[in-house]
C-alpha cells in the first residue's frame, strides 16, 4: 500500500510538471485528488487495514495529498505568470517615445472654435452676475415641450423636427429645457444662462444643422422689460465682436416668451450686401428673445403676478461664424483638422 502512494504521488509531480495548461492541471486534480480519483480510492480502502497500519497510510496519504495540491497550486501560479509575462511582451509599448507626426497632425491639440467662445460667452455672463447651469441632451417631452408653453398637438411643434427615442423621449431641440429646470429650483430674483448641444432633425446647408450649440438665458426680477433684454444683448455682441454691432429686432412667434422677437445682426461676413450666409439678405438671424410667458413661469413655480423676465437663445455656431468669417456651418463637425488649427 505504501509502495502504491509513492508511485502515485511519483506519478502525479511528473504529470503536473509537464502540464501546459490550467485546464490539463484541473483534469490532474480531479483524476487523483477527485471523489473517483486514485488517492481517493486508496483511502477508502482503509477499512481492510489493521488499526496501525490505518495510522501509518492515512498519515502518509494526507501528506501525499497535501504535497499534491502544493504542487498543483505552485504550477497554476507559474502558467499564470507567463501568461501575463507573454502578453506584457506581445504588448508592450514605451510610453516614453515621441509620438510620430505628420505635417497634419505636428504640434499639440487645441480648444474647440465652439469650446474657446462659450467659455468667452460664460466669462462675459458671470461678470453680469449670471449662473450657469447644465441639462440632460436626451430630454423628456415635457421639460422639452410642455413646459415651455408647447402642448401636445400644438401647431408650434411643428417648427422644430425632432429626433425621439423608443422610450417617448426625445433629443434636446434647444437648451430652454434648462431654464425650466433652473427655475423649478431658484428662487427669484435669479439671472442663469444654460450652453449646450441641441438637435433637430433637419436638411444641412451652408448656415443648418442637425447638430448644434446654443446658449439660452434669462433674468427674473421684478419691472423687467424689453430695454433690459436689449441692454444685456447689446454687450454680449460688444464684447464678443470688440466692437459695436449693427442690430435689429423682428417681431417673432415663439410660444415660451411674449412678446417675441427675432434679434438679427448686420451680416459679418459680406458687411450687408448679401452672401450665401445671410441668403442674400444683409442680415443673419441670430436669437430669439423676449419677455418670459407667464404660463412658462407658472411651470417654473414662479408667480408672474409678482416677477418677470427675459430669455434668448444664442445660436453659438452663427455668432462664431460671423465672429471668424466662416461661411459654411458643417465645417465645425466635419473633423477636419486644417480647420481646426486655425483657431
Amino acid at each position: 500500500m505504501k509502495e502504491k502512494l509513492l508511485a502515485i504521488k511519483e506519478k502525479a509531480i511528473n504529470t503536473i510538471n509537464s502540464a501546459a495548461s490550467n485546464e490539463e492541471l484541473e483534469e490532474i486534480r480531479v483524476g487523483i485528488l477527485g471523489r473517483k480519483g486514485e488517492l481517493t480510492g486508496i483511502l477508502r480502502s482503509l477499512a481492510t487495514l489493521s488499526a496501525e497500519e490505518k495510522t501509518e497510510i492515512g498519515k502518509l496519504s494526507n501528506a501525499i495529498k497535501d504535497e499534491i495540491s502544493a504542487a498543483i497550486e505552485q504550477k497554476v501560479n507559474a502558467l499564470d505568470e507567463a501568461e501575463i509575462n507573454g502578453r506584457l511582451a506581445d504588448e508592450w509599448i514605451d510610453v516614453t517615445l515621441d509620438g510620430t507626426f505628420n505635417d497634419e497632425t505636428a504640434g499639440s491639440g487645441r480648444i474647440h472654435p465652439i469650446s474657446q467662445i462659450q467659455y468667452e460667452i460664460e466669462d462675459i455672463f458671470t461678470s453680469m452676475g449670471f449662473e450657469i447651469l447644465d441639462g440632460p441632451e436626451a430630454e423628456t417631452e415635457y421639460y422639452n415641450f410642455e413646459a415651455l408653453n408647447i402642448p401636445k398637438h400644438h401647431p408650434a411643434r411643428d417648427m422644430q423636427d425632432t429626433f425621439w427615442t423608443e422610450d417617448g423621449n426625445l433629443l434636446r431641440t434647444h437648451t430652454s429645457a434648462i431654464q425650466v429646470r433652473g427655475m423649478e429650483k431658484a428662487e427669484p430674483p435669479f439671472r442663469v444662462i444654460g450652453p449646450g448641444r441641441v438637435f433637430r432633425y433637419e436638411a444641412t446647408d451652408a448656415s443648418h444643422e442637425n447638430t448644434f450649440y446654443q446658449v439660452e438665458g434669462m433674468m427674473i426680477d421684478k419691472d423687467i422689460s424689453v430695454s433690459n433684454l436689449i441692454y444685456f444683448m447689446k454687450v454680449l455682441l460688444r464684447e464678443i465682436f470688440k466692437r459695436e454691432v449693427k442690430i435689429r429686432l423682428r417681431p417673432g412667434y415663439f410660444p415660451f416668451v411674449e412678446p417675441g422677437f427675432e434679434l438679427d445682426i448686420n451680416c459679418l461676413i459680406c458687411g450687408g450686401k448679401g452672401c450665401s450666409v445671410c441668403k442674400q439678405t444683409g442680415w443673419v438671424e441670430l436669437l430669439p428673445c423676449g419677455l418670459v410667458h407667464p404660463n412658462v413661469l407658472k411651470y417654473g413655480g414662479i408667480d408672474p403676478e409678482k416677477w418677470s423676465g427675459f430669455a434668448f437663445g444664442l445660436g453659438l455656431n452663427r455668432l462664431i461664424m460671423m465672429r471668424y468669417g466662416i461661411t459654411d456651418i458643417r465645417h465645425f463637425q466635419s473633423g477636419d483638422i486644417r480647420f481646426l488649427k486655425q483657431f
